[in-house]
Parts: C-alpha cells; sequence; structure tokens
C-alpha cells in the first residue's frame, strides 16, 4: 500500500503522495526552500489509516517549493443591456507549486 496524506493549506485540502507536485496558494516562501505543512488530517502508512481530529498528531510532510507564479487569467464582463453599460477587467490568482518529498508520521 502507498503511503498518502491529506493536508490542509489555503483552506483548500489536497490528497498528496511522495513525489507528487501539487498547487497551492500562493505561500511567502522563495523557490528552493523546504517547507514542512503540519496541518494533516489524513494518514495512510502501510495500509494503516489514521484519522485526526482535526490532525494527525505528530505527522508532518516535507515539500519543496517548485515555482512561484500567477495562474490562467479569468476575464470578468459586466453588462447591462439598453444602457451602453460595460466593464471589463481580468484577474489573475497567485500559486505556488510544491514538489512532495516525504511524508513522516
Amino acid at each position: 500500500m502507498a503511503t498518502y496524506a491529506v493536508v490542509q493549506t489555503g483552506s483548500k485540502q489536497y490528497l498528496v503522495r511522495e513525489g507528487d507536485t501539487i498547487r497551492v496558494e500562493s505561500l511567502p516562501h522563495e523557490q528552493g526552500e523546504t517547507i514542512e505543512l503540519k496541518d494533516v488530517r489524513v494518514l495512510s502508512h502501510e495500509g494503516k489509516v489514521t484519522v485526526g481530529n482535526p490532525t494527525v498528531p505528530g505527522a508532518k510532510v516535507t515539500a519543496k517549493v517548485a515555482a512561484n507564479g500567477l495562474g490562467e487569467k479569468v476575464v470578468i464582463f459586466k453588462y447591462k443591456s439598453k444602457t451602453r453599460n460595460r466593464r471589463k477587467t481580468g484577474h489573475r490568482q497567485g500559486f505556488t507549486e510544491l514538489k512532495v518529498t516525504s511524508i513522516k508520521a
């Protein structure tokens, strides 16, 4: 059985295994830094599943920051008929890409 964990960061939860690359909300870390995610909600190690209440005590996921950047542009277009009222704006959400290096119980 593969070791996996469910971690929470940026108010979202991600299912990760060693070697996975995930895209999370922007974190204040530079590229190449190693970070620890200690908010582990579920941990499966050698077929034994541990569910946290709310977190699994002593569990942590170590990851390396692979990249920081901006996502695809989302276009917001507001239109009201018969009034010549139009407004077009855009938004690019920041992200941090993490490469999971280890999962420890």
